[in-house]
């Protein structure tokens, strides 16, 4: 602990740490630079993140199901309905369905006499099984199950539904009785029943849940008629044909069946196209943003010292302004502005009908602030798509080289030279300071000033060795001046 001034009557503290904060000032504004940089490498790194996912977006505009979805209405919604792959033919399909696939379900004679969290009695403990017929061997496979001295009703029912079976059970506490059934409709036991169980003396189906086999209901195919004349039936509600898949949900007359109309959705193609043009413009305009933002040179980071005598709001401010224009100028930023605008304005040569963007009814804004956003006509662009949507996808979408290359593709490799540009100037979150531009200039930063640092601890201990030479001097000086007065005053 150093006390300073004793002989001098000087503040010797107050000095040093005057003249200290002169010699800091360097020292500040390396870590002026530092956050500064630290603030460049997060800009650029939240860039990067908005190009990608404009790039994740990409994955879903190459693909032919963007441009070329079909719907399909049905005349009988709530007894058939379909969907369509884009290979699925345009036009219309009749289906009269005649019956529904349903499961197979057998239910308790009788009430069971025991509540779902009793005990079941210790004459039923032990191994018990049943089978299911498995259509992959096309046998019945049997599947057991093991009930232990105090087990539950509810133990054993959830025991059995939790494997891999095809077989739930459950307990109805209204009519007491306990539901067994098929978690997979269809008829599969061409032969016999789906769900086959032991009856001897002590069986645990027959004796003590009071299941029939012969009461065995369900376990049917669904049976339906397409285009009046092809009968087809279906282990399940549901049947893909020509790329359409036909959902099941209530018979109809066989003279009266549902009438589905296949087309192309042009209304969720251009959703999809307008969403994509939206966060592109939205890229845009962050892009434009970084370099229209207004530089302020007078507001540099605060240090520590700076925000202990501020409130947050006013820190806040304060780092609003320094941080604005962070990115101006920025060749990386402004390269990339130009390279995406570029890919949207060459022609596509292909065998397609379209060949420019503007042919589907997508343009750049008028006013040159916007800085190269696009925008949709809504009714060319439709019409494009109910008229050719291939040669759009085409226009968009084309994975070859040279003049035949789509225009997202085109967009993509731009989006890639940035984001590698980027990742080569400001790295990403778990890259090393060595392994890009800006970390090294951190780097660099953060060994001047650990030097810096170790300097001033040289630096302020010489100033105290020389005012405690100082005050060792005084005190002499003193103790001289008093001696001698004390012989003057002798005499």
């Amino acid at each position: 602990m150093r006390i300073g001034g004793l002989a001098s009557g000087m503040n010797v503290d107050e000095i040093i740490e005057k003249l200290m904060s002169a010699e800091r000032m360097p020292l500040d504004r390396m870590h002026q630079d530092r956050t500064k940089l630290t603030w460049k490498r997060d800009a650029f790194r939240d860039i990067n993140l908005s190009l990608k996912e404009l790039d994740d977006m990409i994955l879903d505009m190459k693909m032919s199901t963007t441009y070329q979805s079909k719907s399909v209405s049905s005349s009988k919604s709530d007894a058939v309905s379909a969907s369509a792959t884009t290979s699925a033919s345009n036009g219309t399909y009749k289906i009269a369905v005649t019956q529904l696939a349903t499961s197979a379900m057998n239910i308790s004679t009788k009430e069971i006499g025991l509540k779902l969290d009793e005990e079941i009695p210790s004459n039923y403990t032990g191994k018990f099984s049943f089978e299911t017929f498995d259509p992959e061997k096309e046998k019945l496979v049997e599947h057991s199950f093991t009930i232990n001295q105090g087990d539950t009703l509810k133990d054993v029912l959830k025991r059995i539904s939790d494997d891999d079976n095809h077989v739930r059970m459950f307990y109805d506490e209204q009519s007491q009785r306990v539901v067994m059934e098929t978690t997979r409709t269809g008829k599969y036991n061409e032969t016999g029943k789906e769900i086959v169980f032991s009856e001897n003396e002590n069986a645990f189906f027959t004796n003590f849940l009071h299941l029939d086999m012969g009461e065995e209901k369900g376990g049917t195919n669904a049976k339906f008629t397409y285009n009046d004349h092809l009968e087809l039936e279906s282990k399940t509600n549901s049947y893909t044909l020509n790329g359409i898949t036909f959902d099941f949900k209530q018979t109809t007359l066989v003279d009266e069946p549902a009438i589905l109309t296949v087309s192309h959705d042009a209304d969720q193609a251009f959703d999809k196209i307008k969403e994509f043009v939206e966060k592109y413009n939205e890229l845009v305009e962050q892009l434009n943003g970084t370099q229209r933002e207004e530089r302020h040179r007078n507001f540099p980071p605060l240090t520590d010292a700076q925000k202990e005598d501020m409130s947050e709001k006013q820190i806040e401010l304060w780092e609003e302004k320094a941080k604005s224009g962070l990115l101006r100028g920025e060749s990386i930023i402004t390269d990339s502005l130009y390279s995406m605008r570029r890919s949207w304005y060459g022609k596509v040569e292909t065998d397609g009908k379209f060949t420019s963007l503007t042919e589907v009814g997508i343009t750049t804004t008028r006013s040159y602030l916007d800085g190269g956003k696009l925008e949709i006509n809504e009714e060319k662009l439709k019409e494009a798509l109910r008229e050719d949507p291939e040669s759009v996808q085409k226009l968009f979408s084309n994975n070859v080289e040279g003049s035949s290359r789509g225009l997202i593709n085109r967009l993509e490799d731009s989006l890639k030279d940035t984001v590698k540009r980027i990742e080569e100037r400001a790295g990403k979150s778990y890259s090393t300071l060595e392994g890009y531009t800006i970390g090294k200039n951190m780097k660099d930063l953060n060994n001047r000033i650990d030097a810096f640092e170790k300097k001033l601890v040289t630096i302020e201990q010489r100033y105290w060795a020389q005012f405690t030479a100082m005050e060792k001097a005084v005190q002499r000086a003193n103790q001289q001046s008093a001696y001698l007065m004390s012989q003057f005053s002798g005499q």
